[in-house]
Parts: C-alpha cells; structure tokens; sequence
C-alpha cells in the first residue's frame, strides 16, 4: 500500500541516442542572454554583465518532434534555440577545468517563452517564472554523449519557422563557454547527474503562431522539431 496521498508523477527523463537507457532530469537551468548578438537585441549591454540564470520545472520537458498547444496568457510565443548541457557528475564550486569533466552529453532545445509576460516582468522588476517556466516550454532532442560529439565550444546553430531561417550563430558566440557556465553554476548550487543547462540562444528569436513547424540545428547533434497546435 502506498504512503503516498497522491500518485507521484513520472519521472522526467531524456532519451539518449544509440540506447534505450533514459537520463533522468531532476532541474533545468537555463543562462539568459549568453549571446552578445541576442543580449543587445534584448536591451543589454553583453559587455559587462556576468551570467544570470532562471529555471524550468522539470516536467515542462517535451520530447523534439512534439505538437504543443499555443499556451494561455500570452499574445507573443517566442522561441529560443539552445545549446543543453546534461551533468555526469556533483559538482561544487568547481573551476572550468573540473566543470568540462563533469559535462555527460549535449542536446539541442527549445527554450519557449511568453514574452509579453517576461517583459511585463522586467518592467516590474518581478521573476520571470510564468514567462519562462510554463508547460511544455523546454524541448529537447535525445542526448548525445560527451565523448562522442567532443566538448561542443564551436559550431552553427539555428533555427527556421515553416523553413525561413531566423537564427544563425555559433557555438563559439557564446559568451561564457560550457564549462564557464558549469563553474559559476557550481558557485551558486550543489549540482547533480540529472541536473540539464540550457545555455542561451543566438539572436533572431521572435514569435510563432498555431500551426508553425520551428526546426533547428546544432551541428554534431540531433535536428530539432516542434509543431504548434491551437490556442490552449
């Protein structure tokens, strides 16, 4: 019998390519504005500011190939590609050096916002959370492990709406690299196996309306696709 007063969810997990093993997540994190190029597009000044970071729950993950509803509250659904990181190993105030270790895999994600309610935030200098951390706002392609795509510090990745290319940039644009942001991470929280890090995503985000196909590329990693459904 259980103890529980309600059936616990299922586990959020991630295929993994070549494998029919899961990587079970238990956070996501995601770095703002870690493109110069989309910092600016965004009103910042890339120059002088160290990296921030907000997070998803872990249930919003939604597998690459998915058809998601047009989400409520919101008038400008934006997308966001993404670099994912997934962690191997714990990790506390770490150095670069011993972050690189600690990175399993690479996925390619779609970090989906309502921008109206992240800039009616901003305004209002309150969180981010209903722009960010809303349902099935995290896509993500099956992981690819570390050791067979290499440590991922360059390469194209972007992002076309119903085939019209909209982002393009390179992994080399980012302004803190992958075992950066791990590091500094690592300043901040005891980080796990099981903890993912959407890393920012290049300029050219903008918004997608019911019945859109958004793919996307990062070289060495699975394409990416999300099919846009109705109004939820």
């Amino acid at each position: 019998m259980s103890d529980y007063i309600f059936t616990p969810p299922v586990q959020a997990s991630v295929a993994v390519r070549g494998t029919s093993a899961r990587y079970a997540v238990s956070r996501i994190f995601c770095v703002g504005r870690n493109y110069a190029a989309h910092a600016r597009e965004m009103g910042s000044d890339p120059d002088r500011e160290p990296p921030f970071y907000f997070s998803k729950p872990a249930c919003a993950l939604v597998p690459s190939g998915s058809t998601v509803a047009y989400p409520p509250a919101t008038k400008n659904y934006h997308y966001e590609m993404e670099l994912v990181v997934a962690l191997g190993a714990p990790v506390f105030k770490v150095t670069p050096e011993v972050a690189r270790a600690a990175v399993w895999g690479y996925a390619a994600g779609l970090d989906m916002t309502r921008r109206d309610l992240q800039a009616d935030a901003k305004a209002n200098g309150r969180p981010w959370d209903t722009a960010k951390g809303f349902d099935q706002s995290a896509i993500i392609t099956e992981l690819v492990r570390a050791s067979e795509t290499g440590p991922m510090g360059a390469g194209a990745i972007t992002l076309a709406v119903n085939g019209v290319e909209k982002q393009r940039g390179d992994l080399a644009d980012m302004i803190w690299n992958v075992a950066e942001i791990v590091a500094n991470l690592s300043q901040l929280y005891h980080l796990h196996p099981g903890d993912l890090i959407y890393t920012g995503t290049p300029e050219g985000v903008g918004p997608v309306l019911p019945g859109d196909l958004i793919t996307g590329q990062i070289a060495g990693l699975p394409d990416i696709s999300l099919t846009i459904a109705a109004r939820d």
